[in-house]
């Protein structure tokens, strides 16, 4: 029976060496673990416990906006104001201006007189002497041109009698006619002008010298 076995043909087991069949079952035990592995992990994903759910906010329900006023209707008006409720300002009170202060008077000692003249003081005016107050020159050159004119001089003289300073007030009109007066009364001698007590004291005096064609 043995050689009637053998004699049926070549099978597939005879193909395969005697080593490779441990091979063979290794690796189809392996294929079933890994199978069972993946198909295991496969459930504890789908049974997983699901948390706590999270709170939903609840809605905030919101009040209707009032409808808008109608073309007819009047607004309500408001209150008149009540007599506490008024503030009335008032303007503050101006300062009071500041006293002017007192002035002091010194008064005057009773030895000193107010109307009495004052010494020094010329209470009579210097006159020219007669003798010593000749007649100006009249120029040559104003008198072939026939210039004629007056001229008044502020002379000052003083308590000797002699003409300290001599000023043309009024001019003749002829630059002549005013030189010849000046020089003509800086040679004059005055009567010195004399004070309360009749002493001589400087004093000015206003001295009218006229030119005219005879």
């Amino acid at each position: 029976m043995a050689t009637s076995s053998r004699s049926a043909g070549p099978g597939l087991l005879d193909y395969l060496p005697q080593g490779r069949w441990l091979l063979v079952g290794a690796a189809f035990l392996l294929g079933w673990l890994l199978f069972a592995l993946v198909w295991l992990a496969g459930r504890g994903d789908d049974t997983t416990t699901p948390g706590p759910a999270k709170p939903v906010a609840e809605p905030v329900a919101f009040e209707p906006l009032p409808r808008p006023m109608a073309a007819g209707d009047a607004a309500t008006p408001l209150p008149a104001p009540t007599e506490e409720a008024r503030v009335v300002e008032q303007a503050p009170a101006p300062a009071p201006a500041p006293a002017p202060a007192p002035v002091e008077t010194t008064p005057l000692p009773p030895s000193i007189d107010e109307a009495a003249p004052v010494a020094g003081q010329a209470m009579q005016a210097p006159s020219p002497l007669p003798e010593q107050s000749p007649s100006p020159r009249y120029p040559l050159d104003a008198l072939r041109r026939g210039e004629t004119g007056t001229v008044i001089l502020q002379v000052q003289v003083d308590a000797q009698g002699q003409p300290v300073s001599i000023d043309v007030s009024q001019r003749s009109g002829s630059r002549d006619l005013d030189r010849a007066a000046v020089e003509a009364v800086s040679r004059w001698r005055f009567s010195p002008a004399l004070d309360a007590a009749g002493n001589a004291v400087p004093g000015g005096l206003s001295v009218p010298v006229d030119f005219k064609l005879e």
